[in-house]
């Protein structure tokens, strides 16, 4: 006898979703991922930055960004590469709002992206052809050098090497300047970004085709021992090294902020002071008698030319300590309504023997650009200067040293370093007025400048500046004294000079511009074969 079954059922299941629902929620996961990966790169690339120590994370971070990168269309690209200089820019100077508030600071950042958002996408152009982060690199080499010269003369602030004080990349800065470390810097992030790539695409990789992390494998390995191999490379041999003593005087000012200038005369006296009490340190034998003496820029914002009252001050600072000073000085020029910056060279008893103008001004600080149009967006325009740059070559002579020059701003410019060494600097000064932003870390950042640079000319540096943070600094980037913020204070240093000549002082510029022309060549590459091969603009290799 058969049994009946019994057909029991089912419950219907619930229908997902259609194909397009699916395809824009896929779409929606994978940009916002794509976009906390990019702004966490540009916080992790500010984050490598002075005061901090942890250089590495300049790695991690451009890691992130060639993943979100890799395979993009131009407009992609640009929209990543924008996203993180934002995300990198607005922290790193945040000291700028302090100075003249939110809303110029933000709206600096958001220009300044823009130069990040080109480099983007020049690099997804360049991100499928063979040895891609050796290309790319070179395209984040020309955004950088585009940026530090337009407009209005560039911002180089914020350039990659200048993150690298304390990195195992510092040497090649000695070889190629600070375009090189950069380089080296930028392209060991993204080759470590593309072996990551590779092994998450396919993890089984390592165990069944190790051959094909090959190519970004070696390049990392091979930038990362690229530093210390630099510092085995000898500068060319000069005149043979003497010692003389300096002192960098911090005098401090009377309070923070821009309004420290309303009290221009306690500026002055603070460094007069601070100098007279290191003259009679010296006298009790409780310090070395310097050779000379470093005064910060501003440490005479009344001008020692037309005052007598101000270079009476200066000249009993000078008498007491029996040295020339080099001050930092504000100077009416004839016109009665523009100034100039300068470091004047004080010999006791006969007054300036000597006089170096600032030559590179910073734009909405030193002098407004388009005045009359930025007035509508801050009060501040009616306060910024009216100062207008000098001739010369960087360079003075102080008691039979010769010394170079680079007045506050001017030490984030190649060419003006440059220049001051091949004019036969034998030790940089940095005579710069860090008071008008405060306890930020605006000095911190302008410090690592200078230990780039000693190490890229072979050169001790001299920093004094008039609230902090001053310092001493040797040629292979070593800080061996520093002062605290706005505390008077001195720093006297057994300083050995140079006479040496790096090979990035031999060459100059020719590394950036190098660098430049391998990355628009690679552009170009990057063009031709996206349109051989038929590439939908914006779709991932990788699906």
């Amino acid at each position: 006898m058969a049994v009946p079954t019994t057909t029991v059922a089912s419950e219907p299941s619930e229908p997902g979703p259609p194909p397009p629902a699916r395809w824009r929620r896929r779409a929606w996961s994978a940009f916002a991922a794509r976009f906390v990966a990019v702004a966490g790169g540009g916080l992790l690339l500010y984050l490598s930055f002075p005061p901090r120590t942890v250089w590495w994370l300049a790695l991690p971070a451009f890691a992130l960004l060639w993943a979100a990168l890799r395979g993009r269309g131009v407009r992609a690209g640009f929209g990543w590469g924008y996203l993180f200089g934002f995300a990198f820019l607005l922290p790193l100077l945040v000291w700028i709002g302090s100075l003249v508030g939110p809303v110029p600071w933000v709206a600096l950042c958001v220009f300044e992206a823009l130069f990040f958002g080109l480099a983007g996408a020049g690099m997804s152009l360049v991100s499928r052809l063979p040895a891609a982060p050796i290309w790319a690199a070179a395209v984040w080499i020309g955004g950088e050098a585009l940026r530090a010269r337009v407009p209005f003369g560039g911002l180089p602030w914020g350039r990659v090497g200048f993150g690298q004080p304390d990195g195992p990349l510092l040497p090649l800065a000695s070889i190629g300047g600070e375009p090189l470390l950069s380089f080296a810097t930028v392209l060991a992030g993204l080759a470590l970004g593309e072996v990551v790539r590779r092994i998450v695409r396919d993890p089984g990789v390592l165990r069944r085709r190790p051959v094909a992390l090959a190519t970004p494998a070696v390049i990392l390995v091979l930038t990362l021992v690229a530093g210390p191999l630099a510092a085995l490379v000898p500068a060319a041999p000069g005149a043979p090294d003497r010692t003389v003593t300096i002192a960098a005087v911090q005098g401090n000012v009377p309070r923070l902020g821009l309004d420290f200038n309303a009290q221009r005369r306690a500026v002055l006296d603070n460094h007069v002071r601070v100098t007279e009490q290191l003259a009679a340190d010296v006298a009790a034998g409780k310090r070395p008698k310097p050779d000379l003496v470093i005064w910060p820029e501003n440490s005479s914002d009344i001008d020692p030319l037309q005052n007598p009252d101000a270079a009476a001050q200066i000249d009993r600072a000078a008498r007491a300590i029996n040295v020339p000073i080099l001050v930092g000085a504000v100077l009416r020029n004839p016109d009665g309504r523009t100034t100039t910056n300068s470091a004047l060279v004080w010999q006791p008893g006969v007054g300036v023997v000597e006089r170096n103008d600032k030559r590179r001004l910073q734009p909405f600080g030193e002098y407004m650009p388009w005045r009359s149009f930025f007035q509508h967006f801050s009060s501040y325009v009616d306060r910024a200067g009216y100062f207008v740059p000098g001739p010369g070559t960087g360079a003075v002579d102080m008691a039979g040293v010769r010394v170079g020059i680079a007045i506050c701003w001017e030490i984030a410019f190649d060419d003006l370093v440059e220049q001051s060494v091949e004019a036969g600097a034998t030790v940089l000064a940095v005579p710069s007025n860090n008071a008008t932003f405060g306890f930020s870390e605006m000095t911190y950042q302008q410090l690592a400048m200078s230990r780039v640079r000693a190490v890229e000319h072979d050169r001790p540096v001299i920093v004094a500046t008039t609230s902090g943070v001053s310092a001493t600094v040797t040629p292979d980037g070593t800080v061996t004294a520093s002062t605290r913020e706005f505390t008077p204070d001195v720093l006297v240093d057994r300083t050995t000079l140079k006479d040496t000549t790096t090979l990035a002082t031999r060459l100059g510029a020719v590394p950036e511009w190098v660098l430049v022309a391998l990355g628009v060549v690679a552009v170009g590459v990057g063009v031709v074969a996206r349109r051989r091969t038929g590439t939908r603009v914006g779709k991932d290799e990788d699906g």
